[in-house]
């Protein structure tokens, strides 16, 4: 009978324990919603150098993997300046809260996994309108690429789309 309470005592505590663990209850990943002023802007996500996310339109949402490192968001539109914002990355709400249930296990495995880490939920980027000389230059460039370019065309010619890319 003694065996049986030890066991279920020891299960207990393994749940307990287990419940503080930001692996479980955030996971490694979350999503960025990202808004620009003007609104049509196109978005990259760096993290060390590599491209994390694209966003080709805002506004939208990301999806990215959390870890320790922060984030540069970058965005751009014809006839604007290229803006940047950095996205830190901080701990999650139960980061504390498991390394007093966990221990240095549970905390271990969270800052392993990037579970003990969180970027901001949303994040807005302010474009200024280029003057002079530097609009008319846009004006007379795109950003767009000769993929971007066959698609505009193609969408002119479907009377069937919802909607028409713009590309000069």
């Amino acid at each position: 009978m003694k065996s049986v309470i030890g066991a279920a005592t020891a299960n207990a505590l393994v749940a307990i324990i287990l419940s503080g663990c930001g692996t479980i209850t955030q996971g490694t990943t979350q999503d960025i919603a990202i808004t620009s002023s003007p609104i049509g802007s196109r978005c990259n996500l760096n993290r060390d150098g590599e491209n994390i996310a694209t966003l080709y339109s805002t506004p939208g949402r990301v999806h990215v993997d959390k870890t320790k490192y922060d984030m540069v968001l970058t965005c751009a539109k014809p006839g604007y300046q290229t803006a940047s914002v950095t996205l830190e990355s901080g701990y999650g709400i139960g980061t504390f809260g498991n390394i007093i249930l966990g221990g240095a296990i549970g905390w271990g495995i969270d800052s392993a996994t990037g579970a003990d880490n969180k970027y901001p939920s949303a994040a807005n980027v302010q474009l200024v309108p280029l003057q002079g000389d530097a609009a008319a230059q846009v004006a007379a460039r795109s950003l767009c690429t000769p993929e971007d370019r066959e698609l505009a065309r193609l969408s002119e010619q479907n009377p069937y789309a919802a909607a028409r890319m713009a590309c000069n």
